[in-house]
């Protein structure tokens, strides 16, 4: 790969009218992607067709593979080659990658793979939305792993959150995802891209001792987190899929098993603070709060406003990190709630999460659609209404 690809940008600075996914594909540009591998699948097509467009302009690379099985190990390769990564899809593709996901994993391997969700199971309504593939970007693949996965509600938020899930992988050695929805990934709005100047990009963490007789390429060097050595850098590396040791050399022991998916684990889960990100609206004293994420907020947005007009004291809690799960900021505010309404575009996924976290007695009362449209605003605040007046 060409050197000069790792700091060549090419970021469309400006105001533009623009639909969710052209917005992730120029997020991703504004990230440093300069490697991308993938498969046409609807609602995911559109980034695609931008990268190829934009790629080509810049002398990146942009490889159409054969299907999604090939997509996922291609941009692992090309992660391993000194390339910032990404691959977009659906949820059949998105099935197919699970394998690769946990390879990625467990060769901390930085990596941006968004799903753009549909309706489902198996083809389903191809076109049509859905938010059914929550539980499956975290349990999905095999093996005990930690992911992070962004929930854009906006166009604006699919180029933001895009370009911050290149950096926070390349912080974390870790895959991390875009979860939108077929309505934020089709919807068009303004959005608004900064100068180059004022998006960092987070530069790969270089070994500190790799040409020394002992050097150890999964050694953790920033924290828990090693630094990342490229094929055709000169350092020596060997990456393997089987558990292995600081040297990436396999090592059949539970020791060595131990030893290293704590470290995986752990890296993530002791930076929960740092990494999850919600927002709140009118929470400081809300008795009923929703929570929702991708289009399902924007409507429950809506709903919580007019039940507030008519004087019920309602909240919401929107995921803009749906994994590692905002615990935190749930258990914050359960000592206050009567009640919490959870809608989502499946039959009742990230409600788990939270049935999980208040154990003490608040009621969950999930709106579940099994998908191909949104919920209603007024579809929201009637159960805010009859859950406030149990």
């Amino acid at each position: 790969m060409p050197s000069n690809l790792l700091t060549k940008r090419d970021v469309l600075t400006g105001e533009h009218f623009i639909t969710g996914d052209v917005a992730c594909a120029e997020g991703a540009i504004a990230g440093g992607c300069n490697f991308f591998a993938g498969y046409p699948i609807t609602p995911s097509t559109e980034i695609a067709e931008r990268i190829a467009r934009r790629f080509n302009q810049m002398g990146a690379v942009f490889l159409q593979m054969e299907d999604e099985l090939a997509s996922i190990n291609g941009i692992l390769g090309g992660a391993w080659g000194g390339c910032k990564v990404m691959t977009a899809t659906s949820g059949p593709g998105f099935s197919l990658m699970m394998e690769g996901i946990s390879h990625a994993v467990m060769t901390e391997t930085p990596c941006v793979i968004v799903d753009v969700q549909r309706a489902g199971p198996a083809t389903g309504l191809p076109t049509m939305v859905g938010q059914q593939d929550m539980m499956q970007v975290r349990w999905g693949a095999h093996g005990d792993f930690e992911i992070i996965a962004y929930t854009p509600n906006s166009a604006q938020e699919m180029f933001d959150l895009t370009y911050k899930a290149f950096n926070v992988s390349e912080k974390y050695r870790v895959p991390v995802f875009i979860m939108a929805d077929e309505i934020i990934g089709h919807m068009m709005e303004k959005v608004v891209i900064p100068p180059a100047d004022q998006l960092p990009v987070f530069p790969r963490l270089k070994p500190r001792n790799a040409h020394t007789p002992d050097y150890r390429p999964f050694e953790p060097e920033y924290g828990l987190i090693p630094a990342m050595p490229c094929a055709g850098e000169g350092y020596r590396v060997h990456v393997t899929g089987l558990t292995h040791d600081e040297r990436g050399y396999p090592e059949m022991t539970v020791e060595a098993q131990e030893r290293l998916i704590r470290r995986l684990t752990d890296k993530i889960r002791l930076n929960v603070d740092e990494i999850v990100e919600v927002e709140e609206y009118q929470t400081q004293d809300a008795e009923y709060l929703v929570i929702a994420y991708g289009i399902s907020s924007r409507t429950s947005l809506n709903a919580v406003r007019s039940a507030r007009k008519l004087g019920i004291k309602a909240g919401l809690l929107r995921l803009i990190t749906a994994w590692p799960f905002p615990e935190k900021h749930l258990k914050r505010l359960a000592g206050q709630l009567k009640g919490v309404i959870f809608p989502e575009i499946n039959m009742g996924q990230m409600v788990r999460e939270v049935e999980r976290c208040l154990r003490n007695g608040v009621p969950v009362y999930p709106i579940s659609h099994p998908g191909g449209t949104i919920h209603e605003p007024e579809e929201v605040l009637e159960k805010i209404r009859k859950v406030a007046q149990q």
